[in-house]
C-alpha cells in the first residue's frame, strides 16, 4: 500500500512538473496566422518527412523523439539521407506514416489518435488542407497547425521557419546559432558581390531534368532561380515564369542561348525507375550522375547553346530546394558563375561544417558534379 502511494503521487507529481514546464505560447507562422501551442511540444506530426532536416539540426542527438508520426516521402524522395537516419536512428521505422494533404489521402482520424501538441504543415500544402477542412477538424480537436516554408520562398522564409521550430521545440539557442551560422555563409557571397563589378552569365536552371520525357521545367524569381540571381547570374526564366515554378520550352532555352546550365538531381528511383536524372546526392556515383549530365547535355533544348560548347553544365542535389541548408547551393553556384571572384570558397566544406557542427548523420560527397570535371 505505501509503494502504491508512492508511486500515485510521484505519478501526480510529475504530470504537475510536466504541465508546469510546458506552458501556451502564441507562434505567428510563415503565413502570419497566430497559432497557440503547449510548448516544448512533445508530440509532434511531421506534414512532411524531409521536415526532419529542420529538426535534425535543433535536436541533433534524438530527432525523433517527439515525432509521433510523418508523412511517408522521405524515403522516396530522399532515400539516401533516409537510410542515413534510420541506420542511427532504426525507431523512425516504427513511426506510422500518412498520405499527404495536397492530394487527400491524410487520416485526421489517425492522427487524432496518436494525440498530437502540433501538426507542423510545409507552405505549399495550406491551400488543399483548407478546401479539405482538415484545418477545423484538427481545431475542433484542439491540435494546432503551424505552417513553416524552405520551398516556395526559401529566401524569406527558411530562417523564420527555423526560429518559429526552435521556440516550439524549445530549442531557441540551438535555433539562434544554426541561424548565426547560415547569414556568415550567406556573407560569404553577398558581400563579395556587393563589392565587386561582374558581368551576369545567362543560367537555365533545370528542374529535375530528366525526371520526366518532357522538357524543361524550371524556377522562376524564386527558390533554385533566386539562389542563381543571389550567387551573381542572370535566370533566363526570370521574366517568362511568374511564379516559383513553371516551364521553359525547348525554343526559348535556344533563342535565350544561356552561359551555364544548372541541372537538379537526386536518387528517384522510387519515383522513376531506371530515370535520365542525374542521381547527385549524399554517398551519389559521381561517374553514373556524370554520364547522365552529359547524356542531358545532348537534348534537343541544348542545341548550340554556349554551355554546351564551354561545357558550362552542371549538376547540384535538387532537395537544397526543399531543406534549410540552402546556402551551401548559393556557395556552390558562386563558384561555378563568378570563378574569379569565388576561387577561395570552399562549398564542400562549408557542407562539411554544417554536418559536424550541426546535423546528426555524417557526411558523404556526391552533392554537385560537373561536365567539365
Amino acid at each position: 500500500m505505501f509503494l502504491r502511494s508512492v508511486f500515485v503521487a510521484g505519478t501526480m507529481l510529475g504530470g504537475l512538473l510536466n504541465s508546469a514546464y510546458a506552458a501556451p505560447t502564441t507562434v505567428t507562422d510563415v503565413t502570419g496566422r497566430e497559432v497557440t501551442v503547449e510548448v516544448p511540444a512533445k508530440r509532434i506530426i511531421l506534414g512532411e518527412g524531409r521536415q526532419i532536416y529542420l529538426l535534425g539540426v535543433l535536436q541533433r542527438e534524438a530527432p525523433f523523439a517527439n515525432v509521433v508520426g510523418w508523412r511517408e516521402d522521405l524515403s522516396q524522395a530522399d532515400p539516401d539521407s533516409y537510410a542515413a537516419y534510420a541506420e542511427k536512428f532504426p525507431e523512425l521505422k516504427d513511426l506510422p506514416t500518412f498520405g499527404g494533404f495536397k492530394d487527400g489521402t491524410f487520416d485526421v482520424e489517425q492522427a487524432a489518435a496518436l494525440k498530437p501538441d502540433l501538426v507542423l504543415m510545409n507552405l505549399e500544402s495550406k491551400a488543399a488542407t483548407e478546401d479539405a477542412g482538415y484545418d477545423d477538424k484538427l481545431a475542433q480537436l484542439g491540435i494546432p497547425i503551424v505552417y513553416v516554408d524552405f520551398r516556395e520562398d526559401p529566401m524569406a522564409n527558411s530562417v523564420k521557419s527555423m526560429e518559429i521550430m526552435g521556440k516550439l521545440t524549445g530549442h531557441e539557442d540551438r535555433a539562434k546559432e544554426y541561424v548565426e551560422f547560415v547569414d556568415q555563409q550567406m556573407k560569404r557571397v553577398t558581400d563579395v558581390l556587393a563589392k565587386a563589378e561582374f558581368t551576369r552569365p545567362k543560367v537555365f536552371v533545370d528542374r529535375a531534368g530528366g525526371y520526366t520525357d518532357d522538357c524543361c521545367l524550371t524556377f522562376g524569381n524564386g527558390n533554385f532561380g533566386e539562389y542563381v540571381e543571389i550567387a551573381g547570374g542572370q535566370n533566363i526564366a526570370k521574366d517568362i515564369v511568374p511564379g516559383t515554378f513553371g516551364t521553359l520550352n525547348p525554343e526559348q532555352i535556344i533563342a535565350s542561348n544561356p552561359d551555364q546550365v544548372i541541372v537538379t538531381g537526386g536518387n528517384w528511383e522510387a519515383y522513376v525507375l531506371g530515370g535520365a536524372w542525374v542521381g547527385v546526392g549524399p554517398g551519389a556515383d559521381m561517374t553514373a550522375a556524370h554520364a547522365k549530365l552529359k547524356a542531358l547535355s545532348e537534348r534537343t533544348a541544348m542545341t548550340g547553346i554556349t554551355a554546351v560548347k564551354t561545357g558550362e553544365i552542371h549538376a547540384i542535389w535538387h532537395q537544397f530546394y526543399d531543406n534549410p541548408y540552402y546556402f551551401v547551393a548559393v556557395q556552390r553556384l558562386a563558384t561555378w558563375l563568378q570563378p574569379q571572384l569565388f576561387a577561395d570558397l570552399d562549398p564542400e566544406a562549408t557542407l562539411k561544417e554544417l554536418h559536424e557542427r550541426f546535423l546528426p548523420v555524417s557526411y558523404r560527397p556526391g552533392y554537385w558534379v560537373s561536365l567539365n570535371d
